[in-house]
């Protein structure tokens, strides 16, 4: 399993595209820091481009390689080795090479420029979120063979959960406005690991008042260790839900 992880990180840290990834995010996040004139800025114009890039780039770059690896794969299926774990070993591989990406673009500048609470809880949510994408993206490997409809999954799921999740949730709230939407609201938000990340950074950021009543409910439920325990619960588990899901189907998928 280490031999497989290894040759994945490897294999993916040599990867013209995982480096032009890395050297953009390094660029972005530089040039961010240099040209507000607060750290709390430049983490606030960060954190738009991370919540939008980074899931893109993991969950397609992810899907390709898993797609690009299938003779690969076939045939360690064919060799003594448990299909759960080299599943787990590819997953594993994807995000470690993703991951270190994301800390040399983002987490340095963020340590060297803004080394506060907000800095390190957008590095944690978007190294969360890189797993997340990662996970979505074997699921979606997984469920289909055809290379063309499994990037299609991928694109569909990223501009969902960027995109579209955002109006489906507006025009709930707007519908429903005359009802008591709090607890839904909450319920709502982490059903979007990306709205959840989100709502995270903004209100430790203190622009919760200028959310209006929702941002009130969201402050005084997330404000808390109440409700940074459940954030932590909700993003464990769109890690683990979708790559168990993955493991289960490619244990039983006819290569």
């Amino acid at each position: 399993m280490n031999k497989i992880i290894k040759y994945v990180i490897l294999d993916i840290l040599r990867n013209k595209i995982v480096l032009a990834y890395t050297l953009f995010l390094l660029a972005i996040s530089l040039t961010v820091f240099n040209l507000e004139d607060s750290s709390a800025k430049g983490i606030l114009s960060l954190m738009n481009i991370v919540l939008i890039v980074l899931p893109l780039v993991s969950i397609i770059f992810s899907t390709i390689y898993v797609y690009n690896s299938a003779e690969f794969i076939e045939l360690l299926v064919s060799q003594p080795l448990k299909r759960t774990r080299l599943l787990l070993s590819i997953f594993t591989g994807l995000s470690v090479s993703l991951l270190l990406a994301f800390m040399v673009g983002v987490g340095i500048p963020v340590l060297l420029y803004g080394a506060t609470t907000i800095g390190l809880i957008l590095i944690a949510i978007g190294m969360g979120l890189t797993i997340i994408f990662v996970a979505l993206a074997l699921l979606g490997a997984v469920i289909t063979r055809d290379k063309a409809k499994g990037i299609g999954i991928a694109i569909l799921l990223w501009f969902y959960f960027s995109l579209i999740y955002d109006g489906i949730v507006l025009f709930i709230l707007f519908q429903f406005s005359d009802y008591p939407l709090e607890r839904v609201s909450i319920v709502l938000s982490s059903l979007n690991p990306i709205d959840l990340g989100r709502i995270m950074i903004l209100l430790k950021m203190d622009i919760s008042a200028m959310m209006g009543y929702t941002g009130a409910v969201f402050k005084e439920f997330f404000g808390g260790p109440r409700g940074s325990l459940y954030a932590g619960i909700v993003m464990l588990l769109w890690m683990s839900v979708p790559l168990w899901i993955a493991v289960r189907r490619f244990k039983r998928k006819d290569l």
